[in-house]
């Protein structure tokens, strides 16, 4: 019962510590000069420029759920 509580605990930091290092990570998606994350799209080419990523509905959900979780998971 106890290796079976440890194992679930150990669950739960593994699960909060990728739900932070996801929230907070500039960079999911790296093509050449090119960046993309959840928060914005950078290019790097003869000017650096990042423009906010696109207002679809689903990403702008995604953004909510994602700072809900990390809210959540510290109450």
């Amino acid at each position: 019962m106890l290796l079976l509580l440890l194992g679930i605990i150990v669950l739960h930091v593994t699960v909060l510590v990728l739900l932070f290092v996801s929230t907070i990570v500039s960079q999911w998606l790296v093509n050449g000069e090119h960046t993309a994350d959840l928060w914005q799209n950078c290019t790097s080419g003869p000017m650096f420029q990042c423009l906010a990523s696109s207002t679809n509905e689903w990403l702008q959900s995604v953004q909510a759920m994602m700072i809900l979780s990390v809210i959540f998971s510290v109450l």
